[in-house]
């Protein structure tokens, strides 16, 4: 299917998912002019700030999740965000507790956040997760479900919140759980070299993480 078909396609299908229900439309749009035909959005995903979200091909965009743009929101190649999640490039809960009546139609509010954020390449991110304006998630990590994420997130890594409410710590790397599949499929080893780099390759296939690796943390 042709881009001009897909780019039509959109609103159309977006229009009858009042009445049929949440759809995965294929083809999506970057400000640039960019198409990425195997990227997969919901037609129940609320967007934000168009003009500032760049969505690289290969992302799958699941039901009912929020993705803010106001501020500059970039989604590498190949992330899948799964149900109920929302990613933000900006935060006012601050401003408007402390300005009150104030707030509405100040152009400056006082504590108002605005930060880019991006979420890296192969990466996973769980339902009922909330990604933090100006995060910077690194490549192939995996956000485990209920998790609040803020900050640098390395690459590889495995976050979750210790206890239910708390900001997302790094429980493991998700290079651990690729060896196995890695070493039984020799043949999709150029894949994975080709957006992890022939180095995380190795060191997934065996089971060298790079000193300290281990006690890698999420740094705010």
């Amino acid at each position: 299917m042709s881009a001009l078909i897909q780019k039509l396609k959109r609103p159309l299908v977006r229009a009858a998912a009042a009445f049929t229900g949440p759809r995965m439309v294929y083809g999506w749009g970057n400000p640039d002019g960019s198409w990425c035909a195997s990227t997969r959005v919901s037609t129940h995903t609320c967007l934000e700030g168009l003009e500032g979200l760049v969505l690289q091909d290969h992302v799958f965009v699941g039901h009912f999740n929020r993705l803010d743009g106001s501020n500059g929101l970039l989604i590498e190649e190949g992330v899948q965000v799964t149900n109920y999640v929302s990613i933000l490039s900006h935060s006012s809960h601050r401003s408007v507790r402390v300005m009150g009546r104030r707030y509405l139609g100040d152009p400056q509010p006082v504590g108002y956040i605005r930060k880019a954020t991006r979420v890296g390449a192969y990466s996973f991110i769980g339902p009922h997760s909330v990604v933090a304006p100006g995060a910077q998630i690194g490549k192939g990590v995996i956000v485990q479900a209920y998790s609040f994420v803020s900050g640098v997130v390395p690459d590889f890594a495995i976050v979750g919140p210790e206890a239910h409410g708390k900001p997302a710590v790094v429980l493991g790397d998700s290079r651990e759980l690729d060896r196995a599949l890695l070493q039984r499929h020799p043949e999709l080893h150029a894949l994975y070299a080709q957006w992890a780099g022939k180095d995380h390759l190795r060191r997934a296939l065996e089971g060298h993480v790079a000193q300290g690796d281990e006690n890698r943390s999420i740094s705010s």
